[in-house]
């Protein structure tokens, strides 16, 4: 059974180039030209992998890629002619398997869904809950416990506190944070973090401590022995 390649691409030349190329590689393939018109292909065709540019109308990629990381793991590789590590961060915070700056060859892009098509077959995604100390963050529910009870987050703040429960006491700079909530758009910058978290400390109370600024540099979440 041929795999269903789902290119998102509003460069209809550049578009119709790549789909030539993955056709005589035996894919089967799906063109959407902006953001909302690759969500709507992406439920209806349930594509194997989504090839994505950063740079859509209607809608931008990366807005698609966190909706669709939302209900999904399918897997993502990213086309931008963006090149800097603000835009990798991002992409790659977002759930994205490789990332491609333009101008490609096509055939490395080819390469590099065969790469990504090979790493990802057969895999079961473990379900992402962290614990860290009394706290309990479930990424696929996008719920969190603290002490058992269920604290009233935002996705944002959410994904922030997963990536500091991920790995307890280890400092994560703000623009790691920051591109993890989905938040560097453009219109947000370092401060969103530090309200994300003065908000997320205030939600878990007396616990909320456990969040300690390392000046000049980001957050910990400090958890104490051998429980997380």
């Amino acid at each position: 059974m041929r795999q269903t390649l789902l290119i998102v691409e509003d460069e209809a030349r550049l578009a119709e180039i790549l789909e030539d190329y993955l056709r005589k590689e035996g894919f089967h393939t799906e063109r959407a030209k902006n953001g909302m018109q690759a969500l709507e292909l992406w439920r209806a065709a349930k594509p194997d992998m989504i090839l994505l540019d950063l740079m859509l109308p209607v809608l931008d990629g990366l807005e698609v890629a966190r909706r669709v990381r939302s209900e999904s793991d399918v897997p993502i590789i990213m086309l931008t002619a963006r090149d800097d590590e603000v835009d990798r961060l991002v992409g790659l915070g977002l759930g994205a398997d490789d990332y491609v700056v333009k101008p490609y060859s096509p055939r490395e892009v080819v390469a590099r869904v065969k790469a990504v098509l090979r790493r990802t077959r057969g895999q079961v995604m473990a379900p992402e809950v962290y614990r860290a100390g009394v706290l309990e963050v479930n990424l696929g529910a996008f719920e969190v416990l603290c002490e058992g009870k269920a604290v009233d987050l935002t996705t944002s703040e959410i994904k922030l506190l997963a990536l500091l429960a991920k790995e307890p006491n280890r400092v994560r700079q703000r623009a790691e944070l920051l591109a993890v909530t989905g938040d560097a758009s453009g219109y947000a910058d370092e401060r969103t973090v530090d309200a994300h978290i003065k908000n997320i400390r205030k939600k878990l109370g007396e616990h909320g401590e456990a969040i300690e600024t390392v000046r000049g540099v980001g957050y910990k979440l400090v958890v104490h022995g051998k429980g997380h």
